[in-house]
């Protein structure tokens, strides 16, 4: 069945009264709410769940002119796998993202302790996914207050760090959190050195934007390999599933 679009409705995030709707909402939200003293844009804060599915498929289509419908629709994200943060009301800064994550596992009975690591060596039970390496180090940094002994928040990204030695410590390490590229947790999932068995959350570093005004949706070399890894069988097969749920967050 082919997704409803709500650009309209998106539209309305940006302006009281809303224009007629046309192909250029969506951009027109993100470029009317983009904080720019802070470095975010604030429409993510302010969608639901339907909403920012709507906003993915919008940004699929965007950069999938070498796919087919069907292949298209394959990449949509389901509205049942997104966690709804609206009521989240702080900003979504790197250095607010410990209380949002705090505020986010508070919404399941049944997630394991921040602070936590599963047994099993390179089984984050959360894991952060961001547009490029420098941010990873930002988000790694402010995470570290759920670090202990036994629970490792780890950093997963390419620059300055061979895959080959990325491989061997999430192979030695417990760990709670790990934070990355999308490219780099695929090259560590394809090797078998990541293991996704006790996943329980994505937090999809949404609303930084770089220095060019960008977000991780806006640039097909870090959209394409996001996509890539949230359509993976290990993730897509739990979303919204009783058993063991995994769900998609949008910081």
């Amino acid at each position: 069945m082919k997704r409803k679009r709500g650009n309209a409705e998106i539209e309305t995030l940006a302006h009281a009264k809303s224009p007629k709707p046309n192909k250029n909402n969506a951009e027109s939200a993100k470029t009317h709410l983009t904080n720019l003293g802070l470095g975010i844009n604030t429409a993510i804060s302010k969608m639901d769940t339907r909403l920012l599915a709507d906003y993915v498929a919008q940004r699929t289509k965007r950069f999938g002119d070498d796919l087919s419908v069907v292949e298209l629709e394959d990449l949509y994200i389901p509205e049942s796998a997104i966690l709804d943060t609206k009521e989240w009301d702080q900003d979504r800064l790197a250095a607010n993202l410990p209380d949002f994550l705090i505020y986010c596992a508070q919404q399941n009975q049944k997630s394991t302790d921040l602070s936590q690591a599963p047994a099993k060596p390179g089984s984050p039970h959360t894991l952060v996914l961001t547009s490029a390496a420098l941010r990873a180090a930002d988000l790694s940094r402010v995470l570290r207050k759920f670090q202990t002994k036994e629970a490792t928040v780890a950093k997963l990204f390419a620059k300055h760090i061979k895959l080959k030695n990325a491989m061997s410590f999430v192979k030695k390490r417990r760990i709670n959190i790990g934070v990355g590229t999308p490219t780099r947790i695929i090259d560590l999932l394809e090797e078998r050195a990541l293991n996704l068995e006790s996943l329980e959350r994505v937090i999809i570093d949404t609303s930084f934007m770089d220095r060019k005004n960008r977000s991780i949706f806006d640039m097909k070399e870090t959209q394409r390999p996001l996509l890539q890894l949230l359509n993976m069988d290990e993730l897509k097969s739990r979303y919204a599933t009783a058993e063991s749920p995994l769900k998609l967050i949008f910081y």
